[in-house]
């Protein structure tokens, strides 16, 4: 029989017990970003985040590598995905998001947040995803990847739960009050 978790609600967001149980905190000196260079698609965009990607390009495009320039100029500044999804473009003949920015180590940052401004709402929630529901509401569950393993497992050393980790994303995307009802329901469900 397969076990199936507890769901918080709040308002109209669905949460799934592993944000609250689950362990995580970004290891970047070991993964490097690898979570804007793999995949099969780009990052979730909103559809009101499309109007600052394009406006705000000027301040952040000097920041990006060629290839990323190219590949909006050449697709915009989205592109659906195999699943009808609107998301990064992605330089074409690899999974690299074209907003990425790679330090002189070879690191990967986001030449977005580089210029000051503000990143897709689903890139500072990783490894939260956000599914809009039928009804309206929303659902947040945590995303599995093999590449983010050692954060993880990071996490779990430091003892830094999932909505610990991403207090200011989820402050910024949903509220203080559904913060402090996700910190209420986490202490109850942790005892």
């Amino acid at each position: 029989m397969p076990k199936f978790g507890t769901i918080i609600q709040i308002g109209d967001i669905l949460v799934s017990e592993d944000v609250v149980m689950e362990y995580f905190a970004c290891d970047y000196p070991v993964c490097r970003g690898a979570c804007c260079i793999e995949g099969d698609s780009g990052a979730p965009l909103d559809e009101a985040e499309l109007e600052p990607l394009e406006r705000d390009y000027p301040a952040y495009s000097g920041y990006m590598s060629a290839e990323g320039r190219a590949a909006v100029d050449a697709k915009g500044f989205f592109e659906v995905d195999r699943d009808d999804d609107i998301v990064t473009p992605l330089v074409p003949g690899s999974c690299e998001c074209a907003f990425c920015h790679f330090g002189a180590a070879g690191e990967c940052l986001c030449a977005i947040e580089m210029a000051g401004r503000t990143k897709p709402a689903s890139c500072s929630l990783y490894p939260i995803r956000v599914t809009k529901l039928t009804g309206g509401g929303l659902a947040l569950n945590v995303h599995h990847w093999d590449i983010c393993k050692p954060a993880f497992e990071k996490g779990a050393r430091e003892g830094v739960r999932v909505y610990q980790f991403l207090k200011n994303p989820l402050t910024k995307a949903f509220g203080e009050d559904f913060y402090e009802a996700l910190e209420a329901a986490a202490k109850h469900l942790l005892g």
